[in-house]
């Protein structure tokens, strides 16, 4: 009697360590460190004049934290002449990166051109996702539009 306990004690134990061996257990965690993130502005005027300067007000909005994530900013104008700052004085260089140290933040365009003006700005995570926000300004010259009927 107390053989048989021993032996089924012994399957038991043999069953036990089987088990385990074909579960699927991984040792390592899994630390996510790439979230998705996306730039929310306010509204954004479209009509400006030489010299004007546009308020753009933007906010990053991540999905998760990570604390190693990095973000920068910049920016390219396919279409007229201006410059971007940004609220703590940095005027940006086209295509050139820069830090982006703060989640809320103001940019700064002024326009230096008469023409139609786009900027593309990007904002990428150190694991290179990138949002790509569109700006056009027309060129505002003060004279009515003739209106034919």
């Amino acid at each position: 009697m107390k053989r048989i306990s021993m032996i089924r004690l012994g399957i038991s134990f043999f069953i036990g360590i089987v088990a385990c061996l074909f579960s699927s257990c991984d040792n390592e965690l899994d630390i996510r460190q790439a979230y998705p993130f996306m730039v929310e502005t306010m509204p954004v005027q479209t009509k400006i004049v030489r010299g004007e300067t546009a308020e753009i007000r933007c906010e990053l909005k991540r999905e998760g934290r990570y604390d190693g994530a990095r973000y920068t900013i910049r920016y390219f104008q396919p279409d007229g002449k201006g410059t971007l700052r940004m609220d703590d004085g940095t005027v940006f260089l086209p295509n050139d990166r820069y830090p982006l140290k703060r989640e809320v933040f103001r940019l700064y365009y002024t326009s230096a051109s008469t023409d139609q003006q786009t900027i593309d700005i990007y904002v990428e995570d150190n694991f290179g996702q990138v949002v790509q926000m569109t700006f056009d300004f027309n060129n505002e010259n003060g004279e009515k539009e003739e209106v034919r009927g």
